[in-house]
């Protein structure tokens, strides 16, 4: 009975936890020039300003978009000079946005009645007679009004930049041609860019050097297949 009791425990708790995910509304947004596919060897760069490879942040986060990469059929060079495509990549968190908002919840009660019924018995002491009557209500229940409340939230504005450019004319004539963009940006109540970063790469994995013509919107949750897969887990 205990090993019953334990593994409905831990079923519903896995229940639980799947409810309660969240899911993340991001927009990517990618530009392409006609030649944005002719380039797959590349280098990554990180894009902020002072981040170097040293950085542990940033390998954590050149990880995942790496995995991105070689599936889509892309080769990390093994030096600079076997590369002929330089891939940027920035990313960054904005301050937190404080919102205020007001909603408005009813109050239940009663609201008149329906029915009423009376019971009663007679009783006779000659020629007089007396009742005793009960009469019973019947009552309806409604909204009786409304309260209002307000409350805040708190947004982050979360965002990666991943460009693509021509390295052999870099190389040949310090000329930086733009071979392709893709911005990915999302706001939510997460502040925590190292959980969100990996949802914004899987939003633009199939986005990637290509041209979206508009921004594209992407829902995902964390245990959706494209973010296991970039975060390098088991994908069933």
């Amino acid at each position: 009975m205990r090993a019953l009791l334990f593994i409905f425990l831990a079923t519903a708790l896995a229940g639980c936890a799947t409810v309660k995910q969240p899911t993340f509304n991001v927009a990517v947004d990618s530009l392409a020039s006609s030649e944005a596919l002719s380039k797959k060897t590349y280098i990554l760069i990180p894009g902020n300003e002072g981040v170097t490879w040293d950085d542990l942040q940033f390998q954590e986060y050149a990880g995942y978009l790496m995995r991105v990469l070689n599936a889509k059929g892309y080769i990390s060079a093994k030096s600079p000079e076997d590369a002929d495509l330089a891939i940027i990549l920035s990313y960054g968190i904005g301050d937190p946005q404080t919102h205020q908002y007001s909603y408005s919840l009813p109050t239940w009660g009663q609201t008149g009645v329906s029915s009423a019924n009376t019971y009663g018995t007679a009783t006779t002491y000659g020629n007089t007679a007396s009742v005793n009557a009960t009469t019973t209500y019947t009552p309806t229940y409604g909204v009786t009004g409304y309260n209002t409340y307000t409350g805040t939230a708190t947004t982050y504005f979360r965002y990666a930049l991943i460009t693509g450019y021509d390295f052999e004319k870099y190389k040949e004539a310090n000329k930086q041609v733009k071979l392709w963009q893709t911005t990915v940006t999302s706001t939510g109540s997460s502040g925590d860019l190292r959980r969100v970063f990996p949802v914004l790469v899987g939003a633009s994995a199939p986005y990637l050097a290509t041209d979206t013509g508009q921004k594209i919107n992407v829902s995902l949750q964390e245990a959706d297949k494209v973010v296991k897969a970039v975060k390098g887990l088991p994908v069933e």
